[in-house]
């Protein structure tokens, strides 16, 4: 996650992010407005991949939303119904009342560890940029993890996609996929993160470079891939399959050996 003096046990919970929310800094009581703050990538940054992996008529679901500007950015590019969820109270709040106007957004306040308020299978995709990373930091971790995994799974549709955004290495992030008991067929991309990389590799285009990189069959990636930033965020499309598999096997990325997207 982002800067900011504090232990990152404190990520995974709900006074906290109440706390931080509040601050003027952060658009809380006092903030003058804005208040709006993107983890990790923008939308202009992520759009090639969403709109070639979520058409515009998917039931969305954005987990831990914060006071990002994400959805409401998917909703100026056509995405019609965007479920937002945070742990934090103050922040969902914060969010109804600056997009009361829009009738694609809805905002609520629910724990990504039980998202019970949801019946099976309810959306097409779900989204998360960055929330699986603060779940990590958790008193709970990785079990708090675990739990948000299996829900995950159970609120996606067959055929389904969980889109994660995160700092986390195949190693580190597929081995939690794989303890949920969901058949996973998953598409890694890579992306820098610090802007002196984002501007190397971005070559003048209007956003970042995108490397779609194949996982071994093992789920990891290749010996020899170097990535072209230390600080690089993996991006992990992961449809979902309505085959559930005994020995919670997943099955890697099968597309092209290593090629921009």
């Amino acid at each position: 996650m982002g800067g900011g003096n504090c232990n990152p046990k404190d990520f995974g919970a709900a006074a906290y992010w109440d706390a931080r929310y509040s601050s003027p800094s952060t658009g809380g009581k006092g903030g003058g407005g804005g208040g709006f703050f993107d983890w990790y990538q923008s939308y202009s940054a992520l759009r090639p991949l969403l709109r070639a992996c979520v058409p515009t008529s998917s039931q969305v679901l954005m987990l831990g939303c914060g006071n990002s500007l994400l959805s409401e950015d998917m909703v100026k590019d056509g995405y019609q119904n965007i479920v937002n969820i945070d742990i934090s109270s103050v922040v969902i709040e914060q969010m109804k009342e600056k997009h009361t106007d829009i009738a694609q957004l809805t905002y609520m306040q629910l724990d990504v560890r039980d998202m019970s308020f949801f019946g099976d299978g309810s959306f097409d995709c779900i989204i998360d940029k960055g929330t699986l990373d603060a779940m990590m930091c958790g008193d709970d971790a990785p079990h708090g993890a675990y739990k948000m995994l299996a829900e995950v799974a159970r609120l996606m549709r067959p055929g389904g996609i969980y889109m994660l955004i995160t700092y986390g290495a195949p190693k580190e992030r597929l081995t939690l996929l794989n303890q949920v008991r969901c058949h996973w067929e998953v598409e890694l991309y890579i992306m820098p993160a610090t802007p002196e990389y984002q501007l190397k590799w971005s070559n003048g285009a209007a956003h970042a470079m995108m490397e779609k990189v194949a996982l071994t069959v093992d789920g990891q990636l290749p010996p020899d891939h170097v990535l072209k930033d230390p600080e690089s965020h993996f991006i992990y499309v992961c449809y979902k399959s309505d085959i559930v598999t005994e020995d919670k096997s997943m099955v890697a990325g099968q597309d092209d050996a290593m090629s921009s997207f």
